[in-house]
Formats: C-alpha cells, structure tokens, sequence
C-alpha cells in the first residue's frame, strides 16, 4: 500500500515522563563520558568553551538517575528484538502520519514537556537551541548548526507509534547480531529478550557480514532511527549530518568501540563526525533558556536552505 498523508493525530501522552527519563539517560552518559575523559586524559583535559560555566549541580542526581535508567533498559533491552524492528520499519513505511514544517515539528516537539508540566524550566526547544547555538559559537560548518537544532526531532514518534518509552528514547545498539558487552548494562541486561540465545541472532555477525556497513545493519528503532529515516530523502543535508542525527545515541559504537567489525570505509568517515558532534548534545545543556524568538529568523533560514520541500512528510 502506497504511503498516504493523513490529518495530524496526536496520541495524548506524558511527555514529563518520557522528558524525566531522557534527562536521566543523558545525565548517565555525561558521568560515563566525564570517567573516560579523567581516565584517558588525568591533567590534560580542557573544558570546551561553551561548558565552562555549565551548572554541574545535576551530578547529585546520579545514583537516582541510574536507578531509573537501569529500569528502563531492563524493558527496552528485553523488548527491542528483531520482530520488533521489522514491524516498525514496515509501519513507518506504510503511511504519512503528518504533514509539517521542520518549525512546526519543533513547536509541537516542545509540547512534550509542556503540556503535561507547565513549570518545567527546560524545554525540547531550549535544548535543539543551546545545541546548534553551541555549535554556531564554535565556528562549525551550518548544516551542523541545523543539526544541532533538529537532532532530537525524531521524539515525535512518542506522539505517533511509539508503544511507550522504550522504543522512543535511549542508547541504541544493532539488532540481528550478539548484542555486545559494551552495550549500556552489558550483554546480560538482554536475557530476557527473545532474541538472546538465538542460534542466528546472537552470534557474532548474526544476519550481517562483516564489514557490510551501518547502513545495513538495523538499529534499535527509537527517535534516532526514526529521524534518520524522515530526512535522508527530504532533505540536502550531508551524509556527516545524517550520521549525527542516526548515531548520535549509538553510544557502544561511538564512545566504547563495539561493533567496528561491521563498519565499512565510510563509516570510519562518519564514526569522526559522530564523535565531533557528541560534545553538543551531552554538555550544551543551560538552565538559562535562549530566546527563541530572537533566534528564530536565522534558524528558519537555516531549515529553509536544507529542506527544499517545506512540509515535510512525518
């Protein structure tokens, strides 16, 4: 069945909950990050500029945060298999579930937090713009600027298909193959997933060969994936762009080093974009809030030079 554009349908959701979890993943990954940082460069390290004067107060909240999080990988990881992933890989394909510009999508993104807690200080707009403004002060290349901005657009699939947190948010990891080590929580988190055992599943390659590159290789479906896939035929941006947006939750990829065996020459190309835009999004976070609309003329000529086509099909 060809895909058809339908009038925007919105599932009622609590997007403080899913916003409270994503906060969590983050702060995880920040700790994480910052350990290897002490570890591999003790006296070395320089802050970046942009996260010199970055509020550090969140930290306390660690032990929390991992309790939460390890609670939601729990589910994700025993409910991310490859049925799973096929089935949503063909739903996305079957229909249009809105027509929107880049703007808008960000506007309705923002109802996230909004409409289920008003007095949220942050919002999913204020983090798209501290990203991409981060970047913008650091003198980076425009699509990148325009990176920063919609990398996290892909949480509209909470709205959407979504069957809840799980398959929305989180570090992503391949499907198909032995889930790695290195994965958040490590292999054994996935024991209750159908797929662990399996006698294709979970061996080394699984369905892959090695070297066959990402782009064949199914990731865990969630707001990267889903982005990904919406953009990469709507819009101009480069493949370092498309990278950022598909990868830049891959964490066992990017920052551990796991599943390099599948990679091919333009990976290793991607794995340096990748990694040159992380900082971004784990470390732009700022309880001062920017002013979106000041802001908004530039950013709409951003979108408005990689997005030819305005409505963009969701």
């Amino acid at each position: 069945m060809a895909p058809v554009a339908i009038e925007p349908t919105f599932q009622k959701r609590d997007g403080h909950a899913l916003e409270d979890i994503s906060e969590k993943i983050d702060t995880v990954n920040v700790l994480k990050a910052n350990m290897q940082k002490e570890q591999k460069e003790r006296g070395l390290y320089d802050e970046t500029e942009f996260d010199k004067n970055k509020d550090k107060s969140q930290f306390r909240q660690y032990e929390e945060a991992c309790d939460r999080v390890k609670n939601f990988y729990k589910e994700q990881h025993t409910k991310q298999t490859v049925a799973f992933n096929l089935k949503a890989r063909n739903e996305f394909r079957s229909k249009t579930r809105a027509e929107m510009t880049v703007w808008e999508a960000i506007e309705k993104l923002n109802t996230l937090i909004d409409e289920s807690d008003p007095d949220t200080e942050l919002s999913q707009i204020d983090h798209a713009l501290q990203t991409a403004e981060a970047i913008r002060r650091d003198g980076k290349p425009r699509w990148m600027q325009l990176t920063g901005l919609i990398h996290d657009l892909g949480k509209l699939l909470y709205f959407f298909d979504a069957q809840g947190q799980w398959d929305v948010v989180g570090d992503t990891f391949p499907v198909g193959c032995a889930f790695d080590d290195r994965i958040i929580y490590g292999r054994e988190s996935f024991k209750d997933n159908p797929d662990y055992g399996h006698p294709i599943y979970d061996t080394k390659f699984g369905i892959y060969t090695p070297g066959c590159g990402l782009d064949n290789v199914m990731l865990s479906w969630g707001h990267d994936e889903y982005l990904y896939h919406v953009v990469k035929d709507q819009s101009t941006l480069p493949p370092e762009a498309l990278a950022m947006i598909r990868y830049h939750s891959f964490y066992p990829w990017h920052r551990a080093g796991a599943y390099h065996e599948l990679m091919n020459e333009h990976d290793k190309e991607m794995l340096k974009a990748v990694q040159a835009f992380n900082p971004y999004d784990l470390y732009s976070k700022s309880d001062d809030p920017p002013n979106v609309e000041e802001l908004k003329p530039y950013y709409q000529e951003l979108i408005d030079e990689y997005f030819p086509k305005k409505v963009i099909k969701w």
